[in-house]
């Protein structure tokens, strides 16, 4: 996957002047010092219900490890989009149990 590049508009009278960007990768904070909030939605989703797990620091690959482990284990689909993992359904208290067990922070939001 291709990352996207700002373009980035302005000038230098040195011809010979090229702009190198710095790429800084996002350090993931461990477990224990994450603070993870696991919701309930239904906003735009025509009535069905998602859980949310939103608050995660850390690189896009490590949040996707993490999808990726609470699909798995809840036996359902999702995503992860926007910094938010998306579990379909109404999964909280399993959620809840499989952080708790990582090694996670985790408390329970909305309604």
């Amino acid at each position: 996957m291709a990352k996207k590049r700002k373009k980035l508009n302005f000038y230098s009278t040195d011809p010979d002047f090229r702009f190198e960007e710095e790429e800084r990768e996002m350090t993931t904070f461990p477990p224990e010092k994450q603070s993870l909030k696991v919701w309930i939605d239904r906003k735009k989703r025509r009535g069905k219900e998602v859980t949310l797990v939103t608050g995660f620091i850390g690189s896009e690959a490590a949040l996707k490890d993490l999808g990726k482990l609470l699909k798995s284990k809840c036996g359902v689909g999702g995503s992860v989009k926007d910094g938010e993992v998306i579990i379909q359904g109404n999964q909280r208290e399993k959620v809840m149990d499989i952080l708790l067990a990582a090694g996670y922070k985790a408390k329970k939001a909305g309604g």
